[in-house]
């Protein structure tokens, strides 16, 4: 079997060492790919948001599945214009992507699927006043978020009221993110710990959770600063035992996938929930329909069954093969460029990479990198790498994956020193 795998980020790079590693799969092709995964397989260019050059690659490859990695490319309909050549792929069509497409749209989904989650209002570009006004009604904890796609940064969770109002103006204006986020949703603040649960579906009554995971989204340590895409991630996560995951599929999954189904929805590939456990209980946060960044770092090493299997399954709409996790705990750690989020420094060599890998235990997956004519492995985003371990706790794995982490180096370069510590 030869897949593709669409995409460019450790998500994208941890999704392909997992096929790599299957006895099913002859080839894994990247597209574009990075220098990680060009040790994996070949890269080739395409434009991963063009869904007529996506499909064509298809062809010309003649892939037997194609993995999409990212939001942007399934929105835009990769998967239909894939599937529209009668070829097999990985992720939901451009209808259900929606789901993470539009976060107004998503509540709307929950509301009529009776699925916990935040109380909260829409906004649109006429209606900032009216915003404002909404932002009165809450009190304690505020959560801005762009309607539409911001590469995970378009949320801001604050406790000033006033910091909460200047966004809702930027927001609105388009000064922040643009046409995303002329349309905004304004949430109250929730408490207690998250957990991102991940759940393999096959359009049909297949719908299987992967193993919990906990991701840390702000900046700074002890969660301060701006949220980011990810700064790391743990699992297993011990406030969600298999009772409590059991619990979300009932609550929050399962009424989802109901409620599109009414609509005339049909979802196929990996559907995030990302939860948190109140004191009401857990409700829903969000929904991304494709594998968490970094969660899937650290759910697809504790794997012991075939991803390339689950996938092939899921994409032809019939889950049967178990899934299957190690006791193993993995941790991982994004090393990030000076400036990150907000303007992130390129162009900075990066050393001490394969030292890092001679640890036992620790992948490196990359996430923002490229490699000159000369071979210098050199920063190229805000998210460059994800130093990943795989011990025999949470604690030994953090152990492992921190130790990794100090063989790497380049000017500026930053990561969180308290992921995993809470587990």
């Amino acid at each position: 079997m030869r897949i593709l795998v669409l995409g460019s980020g450790g998500r994208e790079h941890a999704l392909a060492w997992a096929f790599a590693r299957s006895p099913d799969v002859d080839e894994v092709v990247c597209a574009p790919g990075n220098p990680g995964m060009a040790t994996l397989g070949r890269c080739v260019p395409v434009d991963v948001t063009d869904p007529h050059a996506v499909a064509q690659l298809v062809d010309d490859l003649d892939a037997d599945l194609t993995v999409v990695g990212a939001e942007v490319p399934l929105v835009a309909g990769v998967v239909d214009a894939i599937e529209a050549r009668g070829r097999l792929a990985f992720g939901p069509r451009a209808a259900a992507a929606h789901l993470e497409g539009s976060k107004a749209w998503m509540k709307e989904v929950l509301a009529a699927a009776g699925v916990p989650t935040a109380g909260h209002a829409a906004f649109g570009a006429g209606d900032e006043e009216q915003a404002l006004a909404y932002l009165e009604t809450l009190s304690g904890l505020y959560v801005v978020k762009t309607d539409g796609l911001a590469a995970g940064k378009g949320v801001v969770v604050t406790d000033s009221l006033a910091d909460a109002r200047a966004a809702v103006r930027e927001y609105l204006s388009g000064a922040a993110f643009g046409d995303a986020g002329r349309r905004l949703v304004i949430e109250e603040g929730l408490t207690g710990p998250e957990v991102s649960l991940l759940v393999l579906c096959d359009g049909g009554e297949g719908a299987v959770p992967l193993a919990p995971a906990q991701d840390f989204k702000r900046i700074g340590d002890g969660d301060t600063g701006p949220n980011t895409g990810g700064m790391g991630a743990y699992s297993p996560v011990p406030v969600a035992p298999e009772a409590m995951v059991q619990e979300l599929m009932r609550t929050a999954v399962t009424p989802t996938l109901a409620e599109l189904g009414r609509r005339g929805v049909e979802y196929r590939g990996i559907l995030y929930a990302g939860l948190m456990l109140t004191p009401d209980g857990p409700k829903v946060i969000e929904y991304n329909v494709r594998f968490g960044d970094p969660e899937c770092e650290v759910v697809v090493p504790r794997l012991t069954s075939d991803l390339a299997v689950h996938c092939l399954e899921a994409a032809r709409g019939r889950l049967e093969s178990p899934v299957r996790f190690s006791d193993a705990a993995c941790v991982t750690v994004v090393l990030a460029s000076e400036g990150y989020p907000a303007s992130p420094r390129s162009g900075d060599v990066i050393t001490g990479v394969e030292a890092a890998e001679a640890h036992d235990g620790v992948l490196v997956f990359h996430a923002g990198t490229k490699r000159d004519d000369d071979g210098a492995l050199r920063t190229a985003g805000g998210r460059v790498l994800n130093v990943t371990a795989v011990g025999s706790t949470v604690a030994d794995a953090r152990d492992r994956a921190y130790a990794a982490c100090a063989e790497i180096s380049w000017p500026g370069m930053q990561y969180r020193r308290d992921i995993a510590a809470s587990a």
